[in-house]
């Protein structure tokens, strides 16, 4: 029986995440399958892989065939190297502990190529963190100057009106001086009567040498 190492699909909707399965080769996508061997979920980063290391090595050397996807996750997590190399152990170039050994070696390699992929990769965000937030201080700094800059505007217009307004109320505080003379004028209009009244009151007195006159004219 032709067996294949393929990805099956799990998840939901524009969040899926596989299964690694060993399955005919005949079956359908999503039918039944032999065994599975392992996960992988792209949706993490890195993508995260669970694998059953032994038993898909098992699987290689059964001749099972693995999909693209499935291929380039074995020989990242190594299983396509063992393979190769217990390859080499049976056509006797060495022998099994030197195999072993050249895979560790391999396995080391791998681990500080990833580590140094990972703090390339976190240098990465924390410069694209850091350019952010510059543009953001930029753009925060370019709004600043341009609400003070209206502001400013604001207030220029607003002060020739001011002027204006003051100007206008200045004649009327000068009208009100123009009219106290007028009230002092009432005041002193009954002031020049009072010599009229003196006259009137002087007018008999000078009557009495006439009546006197026609007294001794009588007699």
């Amino acid at each position: 029986m032709a067996t294949k190492l393929r990805l099956q699909r799990r998840g939901r909707k524009n969040y899926p995440f596989y299964q690694i399965i060993v399955a005919d080769s005949r079956a359908p996508r999503d039918g039944k399958y032999i065994e599975r061997i392992g996960s992988y979920n792209p949706n993490t980063n890195p993508a995260t892989i669970t694998l059953d290391f032994d038993r898909a090595l098992y699987w290689l050397q059964t001749g099972a065939q693995p999909s693209d996807t499935v291929r380039n996750i074995l020989s990242d997590e190594g299983v396509l190297m063992k393979k190769h190399l217990l390859g080499g152990v049976t056509k006797g170039a060495f022998d099994e502990a030197e195999a072993e050994k050249r895979f560790e070696a391999w396995k080391n390699n791998k681990q500080q190529a990833t580590q140094s992929l990972k703090s390339k990769d976190a240098e990465k965000q924390r410069a694209e963190e850091k350019a952010r937030l510059d543009a953001e201080k930029e753009v925060n700094k370019t709004r600043a100057e341009a609400l003070a800059k209206k502001k400013a505007e604001e207030q220029a217009a607003n002060a020739p009106a001011a002027e204006v307004e003051e100007a206008v109320e200045a004649p009327v505080e000068e009208v009100t001086v123009e009219e106290a003379p007028v009230a002092a004028e009432k005041a002193e209009a009954p002031v020049e009567e009072t010599p009229a009244e003196e006259v009137k009151a002087e007018t008999p007195v000078e009557e009495a040498p006439a009546e006197d006159v026609k007294k001794e004219d009588a007699e």
